[in-house]
Formats: structure tokens, sequence, C-alpha cells
């Protein structure tokens, strides 16, 4: 099977080829592709050295699947391109997310909607992915009525520029500002780009995502993203009100036996998900499971995930191997079936 892998060069294209390389993924051909500048740049999978080639390069060897992690403008100007010589695209940037005719997917939770004629796949926003996964198990049961989130952002999740402008301040040296304000020993309440109600597109993301993947159009989400001096993983405070009443006991339950999550819940023992301890890992960590006091029918929790993993790279390989697993690839399932 040939893999291209576009924006191999960047934090989450890094990832990417390590996830894919930890899952065993059948590659038979890896295709790395990136911009202009990095073109003919070496890079490294399975221990062996691969040139970084063009977009125009990738696509003449017609990949059967293209994993993009290089930028909306870039996915929007090239993924329909790969689509037009029967490349399956898996997309991690929010280009194609809220398009109707586009499956925006976390396999834990929608998996099942993804069909061999979707060619473009959206991979959700990582601070939407860690959530949906821990959320999907309690809406099947409960009914999800309301949510209140408050999101606590690596800096990875904007990208290698802030982690260097974090590292700069750290060291007492210059850099270009990725940030309107300092990073270091700060928060600052603002992820992406501030809209005219004063609300910023992570937090609308956070929204539109969220009732996309859980078939939820009318659930009523309120988000507030904040940016910390964190390098990997993204933390998030939920609060749950439900349409209908829950045991606390079975949330557990369903929380345990849900895919993809672990329960780290000791609270007399400090046993807490962090994100120092997500690191490099693929699962969602769910702690601080509590109900609500002042509202019936509610609960809160704390979520936390690595965002260059599941968050990002995990996720889309995830689902390039359901689309191989259910031979939803097209020109590949005969090869599957052979």
């Amino acid at each position: 099977m040939k893999v291209a892998v576009v924006g191999v060069t960047g934090l989450v294209g890094g990832v990417m080829l390590k996830v894919l390389e930890e899952q065993n993924f059948p590659v038979s051909e890896l295709i790395p592709v990136a911009s202009a500048r990095s073109v003919g740049k070496q890079i490294s999978y399975r221990g062996q050295s691969y040139t970084v080639v063009s977009m125009d390069d990738a696509i003449s060897k017609r990949p059967d699947i293209a994993i993009f992690s290089a930028g909306g403008k870039t996915s929007l100007e090239h993924a329909p391109r790969f689509a037009e010589v029967g490349t399956t695209v898996v997309d991690n940037s929010s280009a194609w997310r809220m398009y109707d005719d586009k499956k925006l997917v976390v396999p834990e939770v929608n998996a099942h909607v993804l069909t061999k004629a979707d060619k473009i796949i959206a991979n959700p926003n990582c601070s939407t992915i860690q959530m949906v996964v821990a959320l999907a198990p309690l809406h099947k049961k409960y009914g999800i009525k309301r949510l209140v989130i408050s999101t606590y952002q690596a800096v990875t999740g904007t990208g290698v520029q802030a982690v260097r402008q974090m590292e700069a301040e750290r060291n007492g040296t210059d850099v270009d500002m990725v940030y309107p304000h300092p990073i270091d020993l700060n928060c600052l309440p603002h992820g992406g780009s501030f809209g005219d109600d004063g609300y910023t597109t992570e937090e609308v993301k956070l929204v539109n995502e969220t009732r996309k993947i859980m078939g939820a159009p009318d659930m009523r989400i309120t988000a507030t993203v904040v940016r910390v001096p964190v390098y990997g993983g993204h933390s998030e405070s939920v609060n749950i009100e439900f349409e209908r009443d829950f045991d606390l006991a079975e949330v557990f339950n369903l929380m345990e036996n849900a895919p993809g999550i672990t329960v780290q819940d000791d609270w007399k023992n400090n046993v807490y998900p962090m994100p120092l301890f997500s690191k490099d890992k693929d699962d969602v960590f769910v702690g601080r499971i509590r109900r609500d006091f002042s509202n019936p029918k509610s609960l809160n929790m704390w979520i936390v995930s690595d965002n260059l993993r599941k968050g990002a790279a995990t996720n889309a390989v995830q689902i390039a191997q359901h689309l191989v697993e259910h031979k939803l690839l097209g020109q590949m399932s005969e090869i599957i079936e052979q």
C-alpha cells in the first residue's frame, strides 16, 4: 500500500510517521511530502532514509492513502487533486470539517459513517477529539443536554514557532512572537483568532465539531479556550448536563469499558489525569468525575490527552486503519480480498 504523508517535516507529520510505525500500518511504499523549501530533504522511517518529494510528484504516484497535516490552504488546494486520482485523503486541518458532504470522524465515536465513496475525510480539532471520546458513551446512555467547556491547551497545538517562543522566554533570548503576549509563566485566554462576537475560532470549533461528530445539532455548548505554558497535552474541564439522571457508579463503569479511555480517578491518593503523564500515549485520560451539586442531572470531569497523538496523528492513522480493515479504499479493496 502506498501511503503519502503530506506535511511530513512538521510537528504533527513527524508524529504521524512514528504512529504509522508503532501501529505496524501496512505501508509498502512511503511517500513523504512537504513544501517546496523541504523537497529533497531526508526523513527516516523504519530505519530507512526517504527523500521528501513535491505535491505533484506525490500525486503522480497515485497513493492509496494521503494523510495531510499541512494547513488548511494546502488541503483545500491539493486534497481534491489526490482524490481525483483515487487517493483517499485523511486531512488534519480545519479546511473540510464543516462541509456537509465531508465526514468528520473520531473512530471510537462515529467510524460507522465512513463509506468507500468518502475520498476526503476530516480529522477533528485536537481538543474536540479527546472530549468526544470521553463524552460519547455518556451521551448514548443519558443524552447530553448542555456542555460548559474550559480548555487548557499546550503550545504545541499552535506549532513549532510557539514552542520556540516559550523556550526563548525561558532562556531570556529574542525570538519572533507568535502570541500577542508572553506565554511562559502566563495563561492566554486566546485560542485562534477572535470573531465579532468575542469568541475565538478554537472555541467555535469545539461547538460546531462536537455537534457534527455526535449527531446532535441542537446540543447546547459554550467554551472558553486558554493557552498554557505546557509543551504537550491538552486538558479540559467539562461540565455536562444530561437529559436523564445518572448513577455515578454506572458512569465510572461506562468510562472504564469504553474504547480509548483510561480512567484515573483516585483523588485520595492524588491520582488524576495530567498532561505530563499523557505524553506519547494514545488514550484519553479521564478523572475528577463527580456530580455537580449545583445543578440537577449534571456532572463534572477532567479530560487530558496528548494533542499531537490522539489529538492529531493517532486519530488520523486510526481512521486509515478503519478504512483498510473495512475495505473502504476503492482499488485497495480488491487487493485486500485477494
